[in-house]
């Protein structure tokens, strides 16, 4: 039986401002057994802006349709930083401390403003390329501080994160954000879980599309794939050892890394 009956993959971008219209911002979605199908911005739009898939997701998670959204971008940082800035490992109390020194969701406010010092205090709250999460060392991903590189997913997440607090805030318990939210989501709830394409995307064929558009439809093709399986369930509950799973309801982990 499966879980969800709508899965949604967004791939990430956190180029120029939040109001900007990106041709690296893409939705897809599908609904029980059909494949996912890209999802358009509303009009004049030809592209998503962050803002407008905020949006768009808060009116679609407020639905009575239990949905798998997976984001291409990373949803905490490694628990050395919590460690250095002397920050309590709490994620909802982290997003707070974040979004207060990178106001990215503000009109106006590229992530490359905030670097420079001219917007917010990102200064104060720094990390570490060589550091890394549990997670990304066991799939190999770069680092959340790893910017300026290609494959870099830091720049999507300085983006992203503060949007991750707006959705929290508007939706309360009608989300659920995995894993900081438990391991286990409850029947009938929506979930937001952290995706990674580069886990995925080889086993989905998706002709005439862009590399974006190719990410987001792996994302949601994956999603349904393994719910209609009955493997989303171990996946969403991997067999960590204790420490692990510990530092990973901190850190998050990524849909699909198992425990090996």
């Amino acid at each position: 039986m499966q879980s969800f009956d709508r899965y949604i993959g967004i791939d990430y971008s956190g180029a120029e401002t939040p109001t900007s219209s990106l041709k690296g911002l893409r939705v897809y979605q599908a609904y029980g057994d059909a494949l996912p199908e890209e999802v358009l911005p509303p009009s004049p739009r030809k592209y998503w802006t962050r803002r407008g898939i905020a949006g768009w997701l808060l009116e679609a998670l407020s639905q009575d349709i239990p949905s798998l959204v997976g984001i291409d971008h990373g949803f905490s940082f490694p628990l050395r930083y919590f460690e250095f800035h002397h920050l309590l490992p709490d994620w909802p109390s982290f997003l707070d401390d974040f979004q207060s020194h990178w106001p990215t969701d503000r009109d106006h406010v590229y992530v490359d403003f905030v670097r420079d010092g001219s917007v917010g205090n990102g200064e104060a709250r720094t990390g570490d390329p060589r550091w890394r999460r549990l997670c990304e060392e066991r799939c190999r991903a770069k680092s959340v501080f790893h910017f300026d590189v290609q494959g870099s997913v830091a720049k999507s997440t300085h983006a992203g994160l503060p949007w991750l607090r707006f959705l929290r805030q508007h939706l309360g318990e009608k989300i659920h954000f995995w894993p900081f939210d438990g391991w286990q989501i409850p029947s009938g709830r929506s979930a937001i879980v952290e995706a990674y394409p580069a886990l995925y995307k080889k086993q989905f064929a998706l002709e005439n599309s862009t590399p974006d558009q190719h990410d987001a439809f792996s994302i949601a093709a994956w999603m349904r794939q393994a719910d209609h399986d009955n493997q989303l369930i171990d996946f969403l509950n991997p067999a960590l050892p204790p420490h692990v799973r510990g530092v990973a309801e901190v850190e998050g982990w990524i849909l699909g890394v198992t425990a090996s």
